[in-house]
């Protein structure tokens, strides 16, 4: 994957950071975003949380309505990403926990 990272990218990264509700997430994302972008965010999450507990891709495919190559692409990073998605899938299996 090549490195994206730089001072442009770091400092998007630091401001979602600092974001300290879900108004204030949503409210960056709608001006920063397109709905369809933040939707295509939405389904991959949901796909990779699908590809945690056991689902097929058919299965997936049908639930989420993404490609099987968009859930191919989540399972490669899943497997040999750098952890975005599972950090974030325990967050929300430890959120779920506490409710």
């Amino acid at each position: 994957m090549p490195d994206f990272h730089n001072e442009s990218t770091e400092r998007l990264f630091k401001v979602i950071s600092g974001l300290s509700s879900v108004e204030e997430c949503k409210n960056f994302f709608d001006d920063l975003c397109t709905i369809k972008e933040i939707m295509d965010m939405a389904q991959r999450l949901d796909t990779a949380i699908l590809l945690d507990k056991g689902y097929s891709y058919q299965k997936i495919a049908e639930s989420v309505k993404v490609s099987t190559a968009t859930i191919s692409r989540v399972n490669r990073a899943l497997t040999y990403g750098s952890n975005g998605y599972r950090t974030a899938i325990e967050k929300i299996k430890n959120s779920e926990e506490k409710k």
